[in-house]
């Protein structure tokens, strides 16, 4: 391949479970949608490595492939940065790591999908849909005490840092998730900060639907709709 983006994706779990396999059917669909190479990174997991070993991980991977290192095979021209639930929160603090410190490449966009964006915050979604929808309120608890985080800490929620100068942004969320209110809280922080926000929201489906494509074939065309917009958003960069 020529020199040009990649897409770095980070994958979702709670920040306890999910590895490359469990995603990897979702990085295969996006890098052909996309026509970008896709690299997935093997973070490590809670409880056994708690907060913030997983989003130390992410970012030092993201400095590695900015870096364009001989084993990638080729020259990474920009970044863009992805990842679901849990990974959809590595991707905004990641974006936020290398806007305060860049990386060799620039970071041209992000695309947290269902994003755990501010979990320290209590939110409407988090009640409405605590039961009955496969992600629970008690599931997110457990998550929550085996990562153990800070919630001070703008690592976890980061919706406690200034979004200014953040890369041009996709946010998808669903519906009927537990955590769909922080989705659209941090797609209103990015917009009163000046940030080019692109939202979309999948009516009627649940969390983790990117990896239920073949049961909820709905999700498939939120997911095409949405690389349509990101391959947008990527040629608008280039101009």
């Amino acid at each position: 391949r020529k020199a040009g983006p990649l897409l770095l994706f980070f994958h979702g779990g709670g920040f306890v479970l999910g590895d490359l396999d469990t995603h990897e059917p979702f990085c295969a669909e996006i890098a052909r949608l996309l026509d970008l190479p896709v690299l997935a990174v093997d973070y490590r997991l809670a409880p056994e490595h708690p907060f913030p070993v997983g989003i130390e991980d992410c970012i030092a991977a993201a400095r590695w492939v900015a870096e364009s290192p001989e084993a990638l095979g080729r020259e990474v021209t920009g970044l863009v940065l992805a990842g679901d639930s849990a990974g959809g929160n590595f991707t905004i603090v990641a974006s936020l790591a290398l806007r305060d410190e860049p990386a060799a490449v620039p970071v041209l966009a992000q695309w947290p999908i269902y994003p755990a964006a501010d979990p320290a915050k209590g939110y409407p979604s988090f009640t409405d849909f605590a039961e009955g929808y496969l992600l629970t309120r008690d599931a997110m608890r457990w998550f929550d005490d085996c990562y153990a985080p800070v919630a001070e800490d703008w690592r976890y929620s980061p919706l406690l840092k200034s979004q200014e100068g953040m890369p041009p942004t996709l946010i998808l969320t669903a519906g009927l998730d537990p955590i769909r209110d922080q989705g659209r809280a941090y797609a209103a922080a990015l917009a009163e900060a000046g940030v080019p926000v692109t939202f979309r929201e999948a009516a009627g489906n649940i969390h983790g639907f990117i990896s239920l494509r073949k049961a909820i074939p709905s999700g498939q065309r939120d997911v095409e709709e949405c690389a349509a917009l990101l391959k947008l958003m990527l040629a608008e960069k280039r101009r």
